[in-house]
This record gives C-alpha cells, structure tokens and sequence, in this order.
C-alpha cells in the first residue's frame, strides 16, 4: 500500500499553483510544512522534487522562490 504518494503529489501541484499565482512568494522549509500539514521528510521530498526540477530554488538565507524569478 503505497501511503503518502497521491497526497505528496497533490501537495506538489498546489504548491506550483501557489507559486504561479504568486510569483514573488517567498517560503522555507518551516512554514512549508505549516502551510501543508506535513513532516519534515515529506516537506523535504517535496521542495527537492521541485528544485530538481528547476520550478524553485533555494535562496542563500533558506527560502525557497520560483525558479527564474528575480534573484535577490
């Protein structure tokens, strides 16, 4: 029984939904986890998934932003 892997993928396409509407939305890992109910080990899947994919990445002060955005 694979737990976790629907709504980690749903989590994965709220968030890009949330950063397209938002583009200048700034997150860490902390309030990612807050915002989405999840544990550290799935916010870290997650905000990996997305950096790998290049839809974020990681700031120098350990916030997460769109990628290709404006970098600050």
């Amino acid at each position: 029984m694979a737990t976790g892997i629907l709504p980690e993928d749903s989590i994965v396409d709220r968030l890009r939904a949330e950063f397209q509407e938002m583009p200048d939305l700034r997150v860490t890992p902390f309030q990612l986890q807050r915002l989405c109910a999840i544990n550290g080990a799935a916010c870290r899947r997650i905000l990996d998934a997305l950096t790998n994919d290049g839809f974020l990445h990681s700031t120098g002060d350990g916030h997460y932003v769109r990628g290709g955005g404006a970098r600050r």
